[in-house]
């Protein structure tokens, strides 16, 4: 699969790897050009990760959180925070603790997608694919954009791939 069939990961200039499921900054300028004029600070957490400077992202991401302590994405950031870091079963816990606030809504779809990061991240492709299944599913009934039908089918794909070679 070439740079240009990689799914969106969301912010300009990055892209989803489709073997690792991790996103990456694939375009540094257009990545540097949308951060100048974020004011989001889960905008730059998002890029630092993209960046894999976990570190820089964790403190980034502590500090916003105590400002919007609320905030979903906040929230998801942290647990890509622990993913990143290998704190599986603390992402699963803080993804899972999510769902409930988010039922019904187009956040719901996103957590699942996350979960399922974490899930392929730890090797577990089998439910990563469940993850990635519900997802899929519900990006397709809530008409989400194709961008993110798009990431899902490819999450999703990759984890089949994966589990049956196991």
């Amino acid at each position: 699969m070439s740079l240009k069939d990689w799914p969106s990961a969301g912010f300009p200039g990055t892209a989803v790897n489709p073997e690792t499921l991790l996103p990456e900054v694939v375009d540094e300028d257009t990545c540097a050009q949308a951060l100048e004029l974020s004011h989001d600070a889960a905008d730059h957490v998002f890029v630092l990760l993209a960046r894999g400077l976990t570190a820089e992202a964790a403190e980034m991401a502590a500090d916003a959180r105590v400002a919007d302590p609320q905030s979903i994405r906040l929230q998801v950031l942290d647990a890509e925070v622990l993913r990143a870091t290998k704190h599986f079963d603390r992402a699963e816990r803080v993804l899972k603790a999510l769902i409930p606030a988010v039922a019904d809504s187009s956040l719901e779809a996103w957590i699942h997608q996350q979960l399922g990061k974490v899930y392929f991240s730890n090797g577990n492709f089998d439910a990563a694919a469940r993850s990635f299944a519900t997802a899929l599913e519900q990006r397709v009934a809530a008409g989400a954009d194709a961008s993110a039908i798009y990431s899902s089918t490819v999450s999703l794909q990759r984890a089949l791939d994966l589990a049956e070679r196991q």
